[in-house]
């Protein structure tokens, strides 16, 4: 039997959900290396629905839970319901959904609140010694629950390539170590078996970010 992982959405769509490329090559990568793939999602409402034409709230209301579903091809289940001991690894996509729904780090930064739900079951996978893998956004959520871990959002330095690296600086505020990866690259925190890549943080080609993806998730199922 491959090994089984937990994969964990926060809706569907970059700007109120997962990002869908990301979350779509997690789940390939994780066939390719002969895992299990199990899709999760909390019942819950979004914080809120974006036009992904315009860029802009609108007056919608959608399920965190049901429009994960659209990724997962309908096989997909509760976070409630995810029971750590029957599974191998955890990976989180990224996407601004994990900063909307699963956190509050799109309002409030390193002051954020994870969800319980989230916040449960990062630590249960923590204490129970398996490997979470994290991408883009996601490693927010390491940086809030695990302080003094090691991870990377991409770069520390602002740039046209690395719009999003204020990101890193606040990490650090919250007394995490931030490593400066390139795109492709991944970091691997060995004491807390967390291993992290960039993804979409970088303005990069789609197929260096899937490359990235697959280096981290290569490295989760590895660890497990």
């Amino acid at each position: 039997m491959g090994k089984r992982v937990a994969v964990v959405l926060a809706g569907c769509g970059v700007y109120d959900g997962s990002e869908i490329h990301e979350s779509s090559a997690v789940l390939v990568h994780l066939s390719r290396e002969g895992a299990q793939a199990e899709v999760y999602a909390p019942d819950v409402d979004q914080m809120h629905v974006v036009d992904h034409v315009k860029g802009q709230p609108t007056q919608e209301k959608r399920n965190v839970l049901v429009e994960s579903a659209r990724i997962a091809r309908g096989n997909i289940k509760d976070l409630a319901k995810l029971d750590v001991k029957g599974m191998d690894a955890l990976i989180i996509p990224g996407g601004f959904g994990v900063a909307k729904n699963l956190s509050t780090w799109a309002t409030q930064g390193k002051n954020c609140i994870i969800s319980k739900e989230v916040e449960d079951v990062l630590k249960a996978f923590h204490t129970a010694k398996k490997p979470i893998g994290l991408c883009c956004i996601s490693p927010v959520l390491a940086a809030k629950i695990f302080p003094g871990c090691e991870l990377t959002v991409g770069h520390d330095t602002e740039c046209e390539k690395w719009p999003y690296a204020k990101t890193a600086e606040t990490m650090k505020e919250l007394g995490c170590k931030h490593v400066n990866k390139h795109v492709t690259e991944i970091h691997v925190d060995v004491k807390n078996k967390l291993v992290t890549t960039s993804a979409f943080m970088c303005n990069a080609p789609i197929h260096d970010i899937y490359d990235g993806i697959g280096e981290m998730v290569k490295e989760v199922v590895r660890l497990a």
